[in-house]
Formats: C-alpha cells, sequence, structure tokens
C-alpha cells in the first residue's frame, strides 16, 4: 500500500463544502441563526477577561474570544463532548469550525483552555443561568436542546 497523495485544495473547495452542509439543515445552523450571541459577550467577558491592572504581563497568547469559548460548552454541552473530545471535534468537523465562526488558519481552543473557561465560570456561579438564557432564545422558536447533566443545563 502506498501513501494516499491529496491534491492541493481548490480556490472554492471550502466554499462548496459549506454550501454542501447548508443543503442538509444542519441544526447547528439552525441555532446560530436563533441565539443572539452579542447579547451574552457583556457577561462573558466579565468572567473572562482580566482587568489591565490584574495581569502581570503583556506577554504570551491572548485570550480566546469569551463568546466563542461559550460556544464551544455549548457544543461540548450539545454533543456530549469532554474537553479534549471537543479541541479534537472542532479540529475535525467542518460544521463545528463554522458554528464557531472558525476558519482552517485560525486556532482553536485547546482542552485545557475549555476546561479553565468552564472553571471560571462556574466559580462566578454563572454557568446555569447562561444556559438557561441560552435555552430560552431556542424554546422561544420552538427548538428544545438536550444538554449533559453535569453542566448545569
Amino acid at each position: 500500500m502506498g501513501d494516499v497523495v491529496l491534491a492541493p485544495p481548490g480556490f472554492f473547495d471550502l466554499s462548496d463544502r459549506y454550501a454542501n452542509l447548508d443543503v442538509k439543515k444542519d441544526p447547528l445552523l439552525e441555532i446560530i441563526a436563533m441565539v443572539p450571541w452579542k447579547e451574552f459577550r457583556p457577561l462573558l467577558e466579565r468572567v473572562w477577561r482580566k482587568p489591565d491592572a490584574d495581569s502581570k504581563s503583556r506577554a504570551g497568547r491572548k485570550l480566546m474570544d469569551a463568546v466563542l469559548m461559550f460556544k464551544t460548552l455549548v457544543l461540548s454541552a450539545l454533543y456530549n463532548l469532554s474537553d479534549d473530545q471537543i479541541e479534537y471535534q472542532v479540529r475535525d468537523r467542518l460544521s463545528f469550525m463554522k458554528f464557531l465562526g472558525l476558519g482552517f488558519e485560525d486556532r482553536v481552543p485547546d482542552a485545557k483552555t475549555v476546561w479553565l473557561y468552564r472553571e471560571s465560570l462556574a466559580q462566578t456561579g454563572q454557568v446555569e443561568g447562561l444556559f438557561h438564557q441560552f435555552d430560552g432564545h431556542l424554546a422561544r422558536q420552538g427548538y428544545i436542546a438536550r444538554g449533559r447533566a453535569d453542566t448545569g443545563w
């Protein structure tokens, strides 16, 4: 058996793949359309961002976007994925990348970052309220999401 040689992607390959996914009625696309994610941003950023006075240095990688991280928790809950698995699945699945607004060149939240984010929310007692708000947006559209028991959702 020889090595598999993949042809380099063509200019329209990714957009064609996304278009084919859109035709299949991906439920994640419906969720993207139903939920006003910007409403979550103020609270999420208060939890995830440290005030400049608290940060010791500007060195190191920038924090991942707070809404992107919340969406990562939503995916993890919807698909019952561990932190390691959500990292892998976001890297592997076009539908997850699209849900998060990521391209191939974008940085993907690693398992430790997902865990730290969840812990930050848990320490403030915000997890249940955030998922309740998320569920409310879906429920008003007649959509019921089923999540994991350990998320409080």
